[in-house]
Order: structure tokens, then C-alpha cells, then sequence
């Protein structure tokens, strides 16, 4: 359940990161694929936050086989 809330609170932020970076210095021109649209940028932050998620997560279980393999040692 904890892994899943990181998750999701993750995924906001980066959504709302997305969506703060198209307000306050976002592409009022339209040349600007990304930040020149508020869709664009709330999709590409989310794709952050859930690549810092996957990146958490991954340490998250290696530390835990670490463990495991020192708990079962000696």
C-alpha cells in the first residue's frame, strides 16, 4: 500500500511540476512543442514522476535482496 501512495503522490507532483512549468515559463509563441501546450507539459511531468518512482522502486529492492542476503549469512 505505501509503494502504491509514493506512486501516485509522484505521478501528481510531476503532473503538477508539468503544469507549473507551462504556466509560469511556458512557450506563449506556440513554437515550443512541449511547453507550449498544458496537456503536453502535464504528460511529460507525469512521465517523470513515474520514472523517479521506477527509479526509487528499483533501490527499494535491491537494498531489500541486500538485506536478505546479509539476514541469511552467518
Amino acid at each position: 500500500m505505501k509503494k502504491n501512495l509514493i506512486a501516485v503522490l509522484l505521478i501528481i507532483t510531476g503532473g503538477v511540476a508539468g503544469y507549473s512549468y507551462y504556466y509560469f515559463i511556458g512557450c506563449s509563441s506556440g513554437s515550443c512543442p512541449i511547453t507550449s501546450n498544458p496537456y503536453t507539459s502535464v504528460l511529460y511531468g507525469i512521465f517523470f514522476g513515474y520514472m523517479i518512482n521506477s527509479v526509487i522502486n528499483d533501490k527499494r529492492i535491491k537494498r531489500k535482496e541486500n538485506d536478505n542476503k546479509s539476514g541469511t549469512e552467518g
